[in-house]
């Protein structure tokens, strides 16, 4: 079984339609009935068409047909849950994005925005820092396809006070890396109290190939996934949350240079481990998050000197494996039983309030929160790859802010959460809109000589 990364441009379209639905049809037309994909993105969009990428797992036949979902299922919600205010924080893996394109260095702002709101819900890229995780403490811990499916309407989240977390590794050539993992679920049963249901050796390991696409975003490929995956429906009972470790084969001199880039160089490991996690979280609604394993101990102990701060976690991290750890220690349990999900214990697309992302990324998320009318608050100091203007989506009047900072994102967070409109607090101040209309004619149910006049709208705007 192949997971790979394909390219492929779409033709826009002068109608106006779901843009779910369009996109959804469009990407069914160019995949073989043994594909399915796991990952969807716009990388670029202008006025003739859309250039997207997309995680496609191949030979998807071998599946048990309860297990084929789309992606692209939704569900629109009814109402609007305004009991607490919930935002949910996402920096799509690979994109070289400003702030959380290293390792974690999106987590102060992580904890900024969680200050604004009762749950931030965010993903395993924003913070997970290597052998280091400050995630907020109202943060929720969720592996991006899984808030992609909550924003969609299609899941709902459980919060959990523990899981019980089985580890996955390669049976390593060098079996010190092998032992450096074993230490760290041992580290975190005596740091978090965490219930580790075992380590499991994979041998031969199933192959993660990191890659770059013509956008220059992190991607890759997977061979052998059925081996992981006959590995985790053998354990599924004995586990609430899947850690994977991996070795991910980079290209030659890559690593080094990597960490003597003065963060130049996008990471080029989170593309690949994002298509793995979004597979292994779709196949079996399970929490899940991936840490690469080094090559070999000279590696693991490579010195490069004092780094961009933006890469200092790895460097002072040995395993990468803590933060995977820590973060499935307490992640939300993934609920498909639509019956359950208006119990005040679970989380759904209705509880959402908020979606903050850098600017100018098209993704699932995006585009759910368009059609479910969830305000989208876009960051533009987020600076990375993706080549999108958001303005241009038929997002409803007041439901994109475009911001420069996450400093401001917290302030439209706070406007949104006490029902202060954003306008309000800026200057100049619009004039108030006003509209006059005179009508004539019959309605039903009421007397048509009380309804003088002819058909007419006046507009006018007054201070």
């Amino acid at each position: 079984m192949l997971l790979i990364e394909k390219e492929i441009y779409i033709p826009s379209i002068k109608q106006e339609v779901s843009r779910l639905k369009f996109f959804e049809r469009a990407i069914k037309a160019q995949l073989s009935p043994s594909e399915v994909s796991v990952r969807f993105a716009v990388t670029k969009s202008d006025a003739d068409g859309y250039h997207c990428e997309l995680g496609i797992l191949t030979e998807s036949n071998t599946l048990q047909a309860g297990q084929q979902i789309s992606i692209f299922d939704f569900e629109k919600r009814r109402l609007e849950n305004t009991d607490k205010f919930n935002a949910v924080m996402i920096v799509p893996t690979g994109i070289g994005a400003e702030l959380g394109g290293h390792a974690g260095d999106a987590t102060p702002a992580a904890r900024l925005l969680a200050g604004a709101c009762d749950k931030l819900i965010t993903h395993p890229n924003v913070v997970n820092a290597s052998d280091i995780n400050e995630m907020p403490e109202n943060g929720l811990y969720v592996e991006g396809s899984v808030i992609s499916r909550l924003l969609m309407g299609t899941i709902g989240l459980q919060v959990s006070r523990s899981n019980r977390i089985l580890l996955i590794i390669d049976e390593h050539e060098d079996k010190q890396i092998a032992e450096l993992a074993i230490n760290a679920a041992s580290a975190a049963r005596i740091t978090l109290g965490l219930d580790c249901a075992g380590v499991v050796k994979i041998d031969p390991p199933v192959y993660l190939r990191a890659e770059y696409s013509s956008s220059g975003s992190a991607v890759g490929r997977v061979e052998g996934l059925e081996r992981l995956l006959e590995v985790i429906d053998r354990h599924r009972s004995e586990f609430d949350a899947v850690a994977l470790a991996s070795k991910v084969d980079i290209s030659e001199g890559l690593y080094a240079e990597y960490f003597r880039s003065d963060g130049k160089i996008i990471n080029p490991w989170g593309g690949v481990e994002a298509m793995l996690t979004h597979s292994i979280s779709l196949l079996f609604n399970v929490p899940s998050a991936h840490a690469p394993m080094a090559e070999n101990m000279q590696e693991a102990n490579a010195v490069f000197g004092i780094v961009d701060p933006r890469m200092s976690p790895e460097a002072v991290s040995s395993c990468f494996l803590h933060c995977v750890l820590k973060g499935l220690h307490k992640s939300p349990q993934i609920i498909t039983d639509r019956s359950l999900f208006t119990h005040s214990n679970i989380l759904t697309a209705t509880d959402i309030s908020c979606l903050v992302i850098p600017d100018g990324c098209i993704g699932l998320p995006t585009l759910a929160a368009l059609e479910q009318g969830i305000p989208v608050i876009a960051v533009r100091e987020n600076r990375n790859r993706m080549e999108n203007d958001l303005a241009k989506l038929s997002f409803a009047p007041g439901k994109l802010f475009i911001v420069d900072n996450y400093l401001e994102a917290v302030g439209v967070m706070t406007a949104l959460k006490c029902g202060i409109s954003v306008t309000a607090v800026r200057r100049p101040l619009a004039d108030t809109y006003v509209t006059s209309e005179r009508l004539c004619g019959l309605l039903k149910g009421y007397d048509s000589d009380k309804i003088p006049g002819e058909a007419s709208t006046v507009t006018s705007a007054e201070n």
